[in-house]
């Protein structure tokens, strides 16, 4: 879902040691890292003092190799994620009737209990990054989440899987993805729109593909064997982590007060703005229909269609629509000024939302299509307005943070809303009215994103008056000063010449 958001440009923003160079004809210390030099601070005279000059990105060389690693990392992360669908109907196979209600409900909690905690741990990731790296922080997190997907692979009962696929596995692939995004802005900045495109549209292909191959590994080798492979998918993840070469140096916390590491870590700044605070919780609020047809559209199909409608083929247009919208909606844009930019992201909920109100009404399965196309299409947009309505509302220095928080906010209705449909479905005996109600949350939602706009106009008029009220008592202390400047010589009895 959340997997294009590219939040800063790299570490520079906030690593507190960026790289500077020393006055012209004083040698600048440099270090190799990677396929490119960067030059770190020099020492002045003065005590403490450092002089800055912009970090130069790469804008390619190894950056290249570190784009296909993270768009591995999130095509593997978010097409198992987005592809549970599958797993789900061949859980309730596996571990009882699948006409039996209760056990619906309680599988439906390890998808979305799963693609929860991958938001849910995004603020800690965050910490984890900034103190560790990102070299560390993903290759760690893959072997987590390698750990977690195996361990599943061998359980017996549904009980164990809410912690090795819900929990220990999940939590690996927050720990991935991440890092995934931040080491982008290390070796890109011109380039950083095109690249974060290629790498979210590693998501989309493997949405795209990868039902097809878990439909035919299900069939031949079985649940437990289907999981050894996707292991396979992780591995590759974890081996990607080690192509993430840093330009820029870890944050220094050692030599910092208790306090100032405390607020270094976790900033409280963004939570001034209110336009940043409505998005922050507007969003969370849209997405509580968000993941419910991920999770219960397969086995809708299969009640309306039959078990043997090519049911795969519409997680196959959410994955193709969604990544043309990436793109298209990405470039839109980059013409559009200010949070003005929400719009889009209202236009894109209020569409999911009528959307996934149409499911139930497709009685043709190629109505269906249409829906999903049109769904993956503005889901897309969704994604990839994220993070430069971020820099709008907070600025560059705090978005890392920004968007950490925001993601652990998402992890609630991630996780509640999939139960709550399937819970509908066990009570009603049909779909229907849990896709009704699911796409009522992304309406409430976007209504809420709306008052941004407004909120930040209001804002900017007021620190203009501001900063004009100041300017005028400026320059009244000013012209009171000079006049008694010359006044002084007359009081004194001294001659003005």
């Amino acid at each position: 879902m959340t997997e294009g958001n590219n939040v800063l440009e790299g570490d520079a923003a906030g690593s507190g040691e960026r790289p500077a160079g020393g006055p012209p004809g004083e040698p600048a210390e440099k270090r190799e890292n990677g396929d490119s030099k960067v030059t770190v601070a020099e020492k002045t005279s003065a005590p403490g003092a450092e002089e800055e000059v912009e970090f130069v990105h790469p804008e390619g060389g190894w950056g290249w190799v570190v784009m296909l690693a993270s768009m591995w990392c999130n095509g593997s992360v978010f097409g198992i994620q987005n592809a549970f669908g599958l797993l789900f109907l061949s859980l309730l196979r596996e571990f009882g009737d699948e006409k039996d209600p209760d056990l619906q409900f309680r599988t439906a909690w390890v998808g979305s209990l799963s693609m929860g905690m991958i938001f849910f741990c995004s603020p800690i990731v965050s910490v984890f990054t900034d103190m560790l790296g990102c070299r560390v922080t993903a290759v760690g997190g893959a072997a987590v989440g390698l750990v977690g997907l195996l361990a599943s692979s061998f359980v017996s009962s549904l009980g164990p899987l809410y912690f090795t696929y819900g929990i220990v596995f999940a939590c690996g692939c927050s720990f991935a993805y991440q890092p995934s995004l931040v080491i982008l802005g290390h070796y890109f900045k011109k380039r950083l729109g095109l690249v974060n495109g290629i790498v979210t549209a590693g998501s989309s292909i493997f949405t795209i593909t990868l039902p097809f191959v878990l439909s035919s590994l299900l069939e031949k080798v079985g649940l437990q064997n289907t999981m050894r492979v996707l292991c396979i998918l992780m591995f590759i993840v974890m081996l990607a982590g080690f192509t993430y070469k840093p330009l820029l140096p870890v944050k220094p916390t050692h030599s910092q007060p208790g306090v100032s590491r405390l607020r270094q870590i976790f900033n409280v700044k963004i939570w001034k703005s209110w336009g940043y605070r409505i998005w922050a919780f507007g969003i969370p609020a849209a997405l509580y229909g968000y993941f419910v047809p991920y999770v219960h559209l397969m086995k809708h199909v299969e009640e309306r269609f039959g078990p043997e409608t090519n049911k795969e083929i519409l997680l196959m247009c959410i994955g193709i629509t969604s990544f043309v919208g990436r793109l298209i909606f990405g470039i839109v844009a980059d013409y559009i000024d200010g949070v003005n930019k929400v719009f889009l992201q209202v236009t894109s909920f209020f569409i999911i939302g009528i959307m996934s109100m149409m499911i139930p009404l497709c009685h043709i399965f190629g109505g269906l299509i249409a829906v999903c196309l049109l769904m993956g299409l503005f889901d897309g947009c969704f994604i990839c307005i994220m993070a430069p309505i971020a820099f709008e509302l907070v600025g560059s220095e705090d978005v890392s943070q920004a968007i950490g928080f925001l993601l652990g906010l998402m992890s609630v209705p991630m996780i509640v809303g999939p139960p709550i449909a399937g819970s509908l479905r066990d009570t009603l005996g049909r779909y229907d009215e849990a896709f009704y109600l699911a796409g009522i949350p992304p309406m409430i939602g976007g209504a809420l994103l709306c008052l941004i706009p407004w909120v930040e106009a209001k804002r900017k008029r007021a620190e203009k008056e501001e900063a004009a009220g100041k300017e005028a008592d400026v320059t009244e202390k000013m012209m009171e000063h000079e006049k008694a400047q010359a006044d002084t010589p007359h009081k004194t009895g001294e001659s003005v010449l």
